[in-house]
């Protein structure tokens, strides 16, 4: 997935990364399952980013995403966003996402159809 944004003061604020890892993680699964979410609703319950260089304005970014560890109920998103032009690493995420039952406020254990969709995506 690729952007163009940037701030009044001509770099990317810190907060926009978390934007385009969201941005990343709903293309992705709106692409394989139709829809916002991957075979299970989610919530965040954990989101980090190192920030390795700096995005300014008219820089195209590409961000990546692959699938980390995954456990009864959660997952780990790992993201990668680099400067299209000459490859250079901007930043790296990482997401902990759990499977979640909004009704009863609880969460719940991956379906077996998460599980093979998050296997498909599994990263080194």
């Amino acid at each position: 997935m690729r952007f163009r944004d940037c701030d009044a003061m001509g770099h990317v604020n810190h907060a926009v990364y978390f934007t385009y890892f969201e941005q990343c993680r709903l293309t992705c699964w709106r692409e394989r399952t139709g829809s916002a979410h991957p075979y299970t609703r989610v919530i965040i319950a954990r989101a980090e980013c190192d920030y390795r260089s700096q995005a300014v304005f008219g820089d195209e970014l590409e961000v990546r995403m692959t699938v980390g560890e995954i456990g009864r109920s959660s997952f780990v998103l790992r993201y990668r966003i680099e400067q299209v032009r000459d490859g250079r690493l901007v930043a790296e995420g990482v997401t902990v996402m759990v499977a979640f039952d909004y009704e009863r406020g609880v969460s719940v254990p991956l379906s077996d159809e998460a599980r093979a969709l998050l296997a498909t995506l599994s990263g080194p």
